[in-house]
């Protein structure tokens, strides 16, 4: 590959993955919009339309194809199944705590998450991690701790948040499958249980008809591409960049969703809570910091 094309797919990458981070940064405005539908609607309703905008995009790439050997092999079927637990569950968490004007928590449970993940490394995949490191997560376990304070119990919606996605993450990595089919599977594998939990809801929990209602279904239907997208743009800028910048691409979204809180929705931002904050960026600092020598030191010695 010609430097001029490098160049030229290094920034395909990045605006990808700005693209991708941002939607999820400004993803809780959406969820606003269907505030008046139940949480349990819209997550069923959101699994359903992903899993038809998937399907219909891997169709017009010629793609399709690529789910069936996935389907044959048992190995990979198990590993999606368990992919499919923890986005649940974090799916479900972000709406619900989104409703519930809870978005500083689902930022703060975002900004955990790269610490996270390196938790599980070192637990599940016996990494070994260096003293800055080590140093980074220990900041972060003290901000989880004030916070916690703060909040008179745990942060269990960040925490859950974090692990949740985290554990998404180290499936996916575990299951040699692409995003798009990952996804679609995933997503199938939820379409029965979303359309009994419609069946079931439908009596209590009706769409509202009125005037309203032709929009309010197209915000339903675009649910889909609100899902499938970020996560298409994320897979592109994943395969042209390197890990330490999708790394520090990954602070947009909690930024984001931290200024909607504070500035846009009015969430309370108590003292206590703001030195969880202060700490994690810290925390994150130090982590980012880390991760950009480490990688500097590896292209010098490449050079040598």
């Amino acid at each position: 590959m010609t430097d001029e094309n490098a160049a030229r797919e290094t920034k395909l990458g990045g605006i990808s993955a700005v693209s991708a981070y941002i939607l999820w940064g400004i993803a809780p405005l959406y969820f606003k919009l269907v505030g008046d539908i139940s949480v349990y609607t819209i997550i069923a309703h959101r699994v359903i339309w992903a899993a038809l905008f998937v399907a219909l995009f891997l169709i017009m790439v010629n793609r399709i194809r690529e789910i069936l050997p996935i389907f044959q092999s048992k190995k990979s079927m198990v590993w999606l199944v368990f992919s499919t637990i923890t986005i649940t569950v974090n799916w479900g968490l972000f709406v619900w705590a989104v409703d519930n004007d809870q978005l500083l928590a689902v930022s703060f449970g975002y900004f955990i998450n790269p610490l996270v993940n390196v938790a599980i490394g070192m637990v599940l995949l016996g990494e070994r991690q260096n003293k800055l490191q080590a140093l980074a997560i220990g900041i972060a376990v003290i901000a989880v701790a004030i916070q916690a304070v703060g909040l008179g119990g745990l942060p269990w919606i960040s925490l859950t948040l974090a692990f949740s996605f985290g554990f998404y993450s180290y499936f996916r990595k575990t299951v040699e499958v692409g995003a798009a089919p990952g996804l679609l599977i995933e997503t199938l594998l939820l379409v029965p249980f979303a359309v009994v939990l419609l069946i079931w809801l439908g009596p209590t929990n009706p769409i509202p008809v009125g005037d309203s209602t032709p929009s309010i279904w197209v915000l339903l239907m675009l649910l889909g591409p609100v899902t499938a997208i970020p996560l298409v743009l994320f897979s592109i800028g994943a395969r042209r960049l390197r890990l330490t910048t999708m790394g520090i691409f990954q602070y947009i979204a909690p930024s984001i969703h931290f200024i909607m809180a504070v500035w846009l929705l009015g969430e309370p931002l108590g003292q206590l809570r703001l030195l969880s904050f202060v700490l994690i960026w810290v925390s994150l600092a130090v982590f980012t910091y880390d991760s950009v020598s480490r990688q500097a030191k590896i292209r010098k010695a490449k050079r040598t």
